[in-house]
């Protein structure tokens, strides 16, 4: 993860500690905690907010085993829960961390912005249109603002990547005139419902398979692929044509999501990518990209 925490403007100078604070305290936010402590700074978890109680206080108590009181100072009074407890977590960070549910990710990027912190946002930013919108105009006054935002597409921060499209884009193998790229596995956890559980709780808690708050695993989890291509391409596709379904996953249990999703992207040059993601359990899986250019491919 490229962190926020180490670029210019994250915080005053000096030996002032990086406050920072963390909206949305699952797995990957309790991981973007622990990855910011690694990264040498001198770094203080100020406030937590999440929509469960029982998620928060579990990471609470993972960070706090991990870095100890002089760096975890989160009263219960700076434990926010519920839907607006990112308004208050966010008031008194330097950095914010926001690993909710992509559905909430516009509120909150917006917010942050709002309170002219520096922020590191997962992947992806929005799951339908209108949200990217209020993304992009967001971003626009972050820009303005000289504020730094960091999002959680992580390939751009490996060197094995970066090495080898800096290759491709010095013409190694010509123009790219093709490429696959794949995510295909076996799918991720379900979280059985609960005795008791709204039907609101038990959405957010199986957040992953619903589409108002994950897009589709084509847009949660695919997305890094797909920003593989268009980083290799250095532009965008004007073009989608694709189909998806359900074939094995199908029960309740999966909500409403596809298990899996076809797709050829063209490019304004002509080229075509291969786009293909899927979750069928027991079968063969393939996550990595492949490119075909006027010379050749890399190798």
């Amino acid at each position: 993860m490229l962190s926020p925490f180490t670029l210019p403007g994250a915080y005053a100078a000096g030996e002032d500690a990086i406050k920072i604070a963390v909206v949305g305290c699952g797995g990957r936010g309790t991981g973007a905690v622990f990855q910011a402590f690694e990264t040498g700074q001198n770094i203080q978890l100020v406030a937590m907010a999440d929509a469960f109680k029982d998620r928060l206080d579990q990471s609470h108590e993972r960070i706090l085993k991990k870095y100890g009181k002089d760096k975890v100072l989160v009263p219960e009074e700076k434990k926010f829960v519920g839907f607006d407890g990112y308004k208050e977590a966010m008031k008194d960070a330097d950095v914010v961390i926001i690993a909710t549910p992509p559905g909430f990710r516009p509120d909150h990027f917006e917010e942050a912005v709002r309170l002219e912190k520096q922020i590191f946002m997962e992947k992806p930013v929005a799951t339908d249109a209108i949200g990217i919108r209020r993304i992009l105009a967001a971003a626009e006054t972050a820009k303005a603002k000289k504020l730094n935002v960091v999002v959680g597409l992580q390939r751009h921060y490996q060197d094995n990547y970066i090495q080898t499209i800096d290759r491709i884009h010095n013409g190694e193998i010509g123009d790219i005139i093709g490429g696959q790229v794949f995510w295909n596995d076996g799918g991720v956890w379900v979280r059985e419902r609960q005795p008791g559980q709204t039907e609101m709780e038990y959405q957010m808690r199986n957040w992953y398979y619903f589409n108002w708050l994950c897009g589709d695993h084509i847009t949660e989890q695919h997305v890094h692929n797909l920003d593989v291509a268009n980083w290799v391409k250095n532009s965008y596709p004007v073009k989608a044509e694709g189909t998806g379904g359900r074939m094995v996953r199908t029960g309740k249990e999966n909500g409403e999501i596809f298990d899996h999703h076809v797709v050829l992207f063209t490019y304004d040059d002509g080229t075509v990518i291969h786009s293909e993601c899927r979750h069928f359990p027991g079968a063969h899986n393939r996550v990595d990209e492949s490119f075909q250019g006027t010379k050749g491919k890399p190798t």
